[in-house]
């Protein structure tokens, strides 16, 4: 499996079980950092569907650590923070009155 170049879901899903890791959370952590920004049509507003929205507001706490770190440290600023990463602004602030050390 170490030198496949893809794993079938299934089979990740038993290691992370068997080794008690979330293998997955690499995965959202990628998908967390570089999609796109949503952009709202006509066509998602009016549109009601049933189906479940995936939230893209999963943040892990190693996550908030580095972002947190960054501004503790002044090698980035609040507002380019929140340009970048695409954090909300209330988001970022509530992070930094919750967990700042």
């Amino acid at each position: 499996m170490y030198t496949l170049k893809s794993l079938d879901s299934e089979i990740i899903l038993r290691w992370s079980k068997l080794l008690e890791y979330d293998f997955f959370r690499i995965y959202t952590q990628h998908l967390i950092w570089y999609s796109p920004a949503h952009v709202k049509n006509r066509a998602d507003i009016n549109s009601e569907s049933e189906l479940p929205k995936f939230r893209k507001s999963i943040y892990t706490k190693e996550i908030i650590d580095f972002i947190i770190n960054l501004i503790e440290k002044g090698e980035k600023t609040k507002a380019e923070i929140i340009a970048e990463y695409k954090i909300p602004k209330t988001t970022l602030f509530k992070w930094l009155a919750k967990y700042k050390s």
